[in-house]
């Protein structure tokens, strides 16, 4: 049989049952429940004002803290939360220095711990970290290196799918566009990419993934038709390498922010999709901070590229020694009136130049 245990709850109302039997002597009762005489006639008298809920254990904490957050930095904090759901403590600590003074402002941690308490914090499953194997180019300067690629398409109210390109800078940021396309396609990539390049200028290279129309790993070098405009452009394109998206994680991180904003749930149409992308874009570079950007958004970060879109692209000038050939349609050049040889299908109607290097061995 086992030892029966009491509750402090049912101590006391035993201690008040002993006593309104008046058999006992109030000395007596204390010594027997172990408790002080101040204890015992506290107890009684929280039966005889409030009956059993005067005895139920009561919270200790104080009602009252001089250092309490005040209630209206709590509304605000409130409704941030309310307006941007996917943001986190952080960027929404950063946003209280725009309404209110900073002696008022409670921490980054007591942020957190008012959104706990309101059940609007979500926590994440943390990822063991594991250290990348191939190296990660990591920009010191503004429009060193863009980002460019069709974030994942997904399907609209229509049945139509939707795909959005967008390109950004890799070191503010700074998202320049996010356009929907029904297709991945060379001319509407090079349309998009030539509205941008007018207006915040060229950088000095892409950095893009593997995928159509930005490259292919059958193609020399990756390079696509699209890679090699902007060769002529003056930008380098650079390649991830081929399954390994973390190599450019920082653009990943914001294509996800752009699923949930744009795509949980999709619009009906591209048209309205595409308002959808335009409001993304704009809270992403004026109004969301960035931790990495030291709580700062891309827009006070970026600077404009001085290297302006050449509107009339030169010709290539060869050396007289060099053997200058046409890409033909099939992608093949002509080589000694009777041979063929395979080149690419990106330089079609392109002019390329062999150069011998000795003993009839052309470069």
């Amino acid at each position: 049989m086992p030892w029966k245990v009491q509750t402090i709850m049912e101590t006391r109302i035993e201690f008040i049952c002993e006593w309104l039997t008046q058999k006992y002597t109030f000395t007596e009762l204390c010594k027997t429940f172990e408790i002080s005489r101040p204890t015992g006639y506290r107890l009684i008298q929280k039966d005889e004002k409030y009956w059993l809920e005067g005895l139920r254990e009561q919270s200790r904490a104080p009602q009252n803290h001089p250092n309490q957050t005040k209630q209206f930095i709590i509304d605000k904090i409130l409704s941030f939360k309310a307006k941007y759901p996917r943001w986190g403590t952080k960027k929404i600590h950063r946003l209280l220095f725009n309404v209110c003074e900073p002696e008022d402002i409670p921490s980054v941690v007591t942020v957190h711990n008012i959104l706990a308490k309101n059940g609007l914090v979500c926590p994440q499953k943390r990822l063991r970290r594991v250290k990348p194997i191939y190296p990660i180019f990591d920009p010191q300067h503004c429009n060193e290196v863009w980002s460019a690629d069709y974030k994942g398409k997904f399907q609209m109210g229509n049945k139509k799918y939707c795909h959005p390109l967008t390109i950004a800078d890799s070191r503010s940021r700074f998202l320049f566009t996010a356009k929907a396309h029904y297709r991945e396609a060379f001319k509407a990539a090079k349309e998009e990419f030539t509205r941008v390049f007018r207006l915040y200028g060229i950088p000095k290279q892409i950095h893009t993934d593997n995928g159509s129309p930005f490259g292919s790993v059958r193609s020399i070098q990756r390079f696509t038709k699209l890679s090699y405009w902007f060769i002529d452009l003056g930008i380098l394109p650079v390649f991830s390498d081929p399954a390994h998206p973390e190599q450019n994680g920082r653009y990943e991180r914001m294509h996800r922010d752009l699923k949930a904003a744009c795509a949980l749930p999709p619009a009906h149409d591209l048209k309205s999709q595409q308002r959808r992308l335009n409001k993304f874009v704009k809270e992403y570079n004026v109004e969301r901070p960035h931790e990495a950007l030291e709580i700062e958004t891309p827009a006070v970060i970026h600077t404009f590229s001085n290297r302006p879109f050449p509107e009339k692209i030169p010709s290539y000038d060869y050396h007289t020694h060099m053997k200058v050939m046409n890409v033909t349609q099939n992608g093949s050049v002509r080589w000694k009136s009777y041979y063929w040889v395979y080149i690419t299908a990106s330089l079609t109607g392109r002019q390329i130049a062999a150069e011998e290097i000795g003993n009839g061995i052309y470069s």
